[in-house]
C-alpha cells in the first residue's frame, strides 16, 4: 500500500513538473518574440485550467535561470495575456464552485480560503484590494470615454484622480504584500516584477498629468496606460491575490488589516472585520515583535546611562518621536531596527520591523539605497541627502553613516523632514526684505 501511495506521489510531482517547464516555456517564447495568439492557441490546448502559483513559480525560475527582472518586467502584460481565462480563480468565479479539474496542481487550496468567501468578509484585506480594483475599473472605463470626446480639463481631472486611486492602491500593495511574498514565502522574482510594473504606472499617469496638451502623443500614451492599469487589476485579481490566500495565514491577514488604516482608501472609509478585531490585543505588536513572542517585557522606566547622560527607555522613545523628521535606522546586517512614530510620508509598516531593508522598497529604489550603504559600509562617504517633492510637498531626505568612535560602521540613519514650513517661511521672508 506505501508502494503504491509513493508510486502515486512520484507521478503527481513529476506531473506537477512538467506542467512547470511547460507554462515556463510558453513565457519564453512570449520573452522571444512569438505571437501571443499561437502560444495562447497552444496553451489552451495543453491546459484546462492553471494555478496562480504555477504561474508565479514560472516567472521566477525564468528569474533564476538569468533573464533580467526589467526584461520579464518589460513583457510582464504579454505574459498575464496569455493566462486569461485559464486561471483557477476565473474558472470558479464562472462556474461559482471551485474548479475540478486540475485541483491536484493547485496547492489544495480549501473552500474557506477562496478569494470568493475571503472577499464576503467585511474589512477583510483581500476584499478591501478587490473592491478596490472595482473602482479602479470603473473609472478607468469612464476616462477611455472621456478621452473620445472633446473635453481636456474633463479628461484631465479624471486622470489626476484616478492616479491618486492608482497610488493609494499600489502604495498598501507594495508596502504590506510585496514584501511577504518576497521574505516569508520566498516569491522575490514575482513581486519585483510586478512592483516594477505598478511605478512605471504611476510614472506615467504623473508624466500625462503633469505635461498635458504638451505631449504630441498624448492621447496614444493614455490609452497604453489605461490599458496597462487594466492589465494589472486582472493579474491581481487572478494571479497575486489567489497566490496571497494560498500562502498567507489568518493571522498574517490580520496584521495586514491593522495596518491598512494607516493608508487611504477609495472605499471612503475601512470597514470593520469583526474577528480580526478581537484578536488585536492578542496580536499587540511591539518591537516589531509580537507581544507574545516578548520572552520579557522592557521595563521603560528603567534608566539607561549613555555617554553624556541617563535617560530612561520611556524618555529615549519619546525625544526620538519628538524630533521634527522621521527617523528610520537599519543595522550594519541591513535590517530594519526603528523607525520613529509619526504619520509618515514614507508608510512603515510594523511587519518591516527585522526585514531587510530592501524587501520593503521596489527595485529600483532598493537598488538605489543599497548603493549608498555600501558607499557607507565602505567608509568612501558618510552622508547622502537630496531634495525632492513627495505627496506635492517639498521634503529633505537625508542618509546618513552610523559609527561608533573608532569608526566602524554600525548602520545607517534615514531622516525623512518636511519642508513646506521653511518654504512659506522664506518665501514670505524674502517679500518683506524686498519690500524694505
Amino acid at each position: 500500500m506505501n508502494q503504491d501511495n509513493n508510486i502515486n506521489k512520484d507521478k503527481l510531482e513529476q506531473e506537477k513538473e512538467n506542467r512547470k517547464l511547460l507554462i515556463k516555456s510558453y513565457i519564453e517564447r512570449l520573452s522571444q518574440g512569438e505571437d501571443l495568439e499561437v502560444v495562447r492557441k497552444e496553451f489552451v490546448e495543453n491546459f484546462k485550467a492553471v494555478d496562480a502559483s504555477e504561474i508565479v513559480i514560472a516567472e521566477q525560475e525564468l528569474i533564476k535561470s538569468g533573464v533580467a527582472i526589467k526584461d520579464v518586467q518589460r513583457l510582464c502584460d504579454v505574459h498575464s495575456a496569455l493566462f486569461h481565462g485559464m486561471t483557477s480563480e476565473e474558472k470558479s468565479l464562472s462556474e461559482k464552485v471551485k474548479v475540478d479539474v486540475d485541483t491536484s496542481f493547485s496547492n489544495e487550496l480549501n473552500d474557506e480560503k477562496t478569494s470568493i468567501n475571503l472577499r464576503e468578509i467585511p474589512g477583510h484585506p483581500i476584499k478591501v484590494f478587490m473592491d478596490e480594483n472595482d473602482i479602479l475599473e470603473s473609472k478607468i472605463d469612464s476616462i477611455r470615454e472621456l478621452a473620445s470626446k472633446d473635453n481636456i480639463d474633463e479628461l484631465m481631472e479624471g486622470l489626476q484622480d484616478l492616479r491618486l486611486g492608482l497610488k493609494s492602491h499600489y502604495s498598501k500593495k507594495g508596502d504590506l504584500i510585496y514584501p511577504l511574498l518576497s521574505t516569508n514565502y520566498s516569491f522575490s522574482g514575482p513581486s519585483n516584477v510586478m512592483w516594477g510594473v505598478d511605478g512605471e504606472i504611476r510614472d506615467e499617469f504623473a508624466a500625462i498629468v503633469g505635461l498635458g496638451t504638451k505631449l504630441d502623443d498624448l492621447n496614444e500614451r493614455i490609452i497604453t496606460v489605461l490599458n496597462r492599469a487594466k492589465e494589472m487589476i486582472y493579474k491581481e485579481n487572478n494571479i497575486l491575490f489567489p497566490l496571497c490566500i494560498d500562502k498567507f495565514s489568518e493571522e498574517v491577514w490580520m496584521r495586514i488589516y491593522y495596518e491598512m488604516f494607516d493608508y487611504d482608501t477609495l472605499l471612503g472609509d475601512y470597514q470593520i472585520w469583526d474577528q480580526a478585531e478581537e484578536k488585536r490585543e492578542e496580536l499587540k505588536v511591539i518591537g516589531g515583535k509580537l507581544a507574545r513572542d516578548c520572552k520579557e517585557e522592557v521595563d521603560e522606566k528603567q534608566d539607561i546611562v549613555l555617554g553624556t547622560g541617563h535617560m530612561t527607555v520611556e524618555q529615549i522613545l519619546a525625544v526620538l518621536n519628538t524630533i521634527p523628521m522621521e527617523l528610520t535606522f537599519i543595522d550594519d546586517k541591513d535590517t530594519n531596527r526603528f523607525f520613529s512614530d509619526h504619520t509618515p510620508l514614507f508608510k512603515r509598516p510594523s511587519m518591516a520591523i527585522g526585514r531587510d531593508f530592501k524587501s520593503c522598497h521596489p527595485p529600483k529604489a532598493a537598488y538605489f539605497a543599497g548603493n549608498i550603504i555600501e558607499e557607507f559600509r565602505s567608509g568612501r562617504r558618510d552622508k547622502y541627502e537630496f531634495f525632492r517633492y513627495l505627496n506635492d510637498k517639498p521634503v529633505y531626505i537625508r542618509y546618513l553613516a552610523v559609527r561608533d568612535e573608532n569608526g566602524k560602521y554600525l548602520g545607517t540613519l534615514e531622516a525623512v523632514e518636511e519642508l513646506d514650513y521653511a518654504q512659506k517661511h522664506f518665501t514670505t521672508r524674502k517679500r518683506r526684505d524686498t519690500n524694505l
